[in-house]
């Protein structure tokens, strides 16, 4: 079960790792201090399309991967 567990948070671990690259750039800008970026630093737009599923989808992996790695810690302790 153990080594299951594992294999499942390393699978897991690069998919994470892949869905956090995936996701699309918020702001453009390199500069947030400039007049042009100023506004965009503290308006809150709702995600939509491909941002909001990976937002989501993002968050659903991080939930399994910190439940496993506390199963594991669990598993390990006894």
């Amino acid at each position: 079960m153990y080594n299951f567990l594992v294999t499942i948070l390393l699978v897991l671990s690069g998919i994470l790792v892949i869905a956090i690259f995936m996701q699309p750039q918020k702001n453009p800008s390199s500069n947030v201090f400039d007049n042009s970026g100023s506004e965009a630093l503290f308006e809150r737009s709702k995600a939509r399309g491909f941002e909001a599923f990976m937002q989501r989808f993002t968050a659903i992996l991080v939930f399994f991967w910190l439940a496993i790695a506390l199963a594991l810690a669990v598993l390990s302790s006894k």
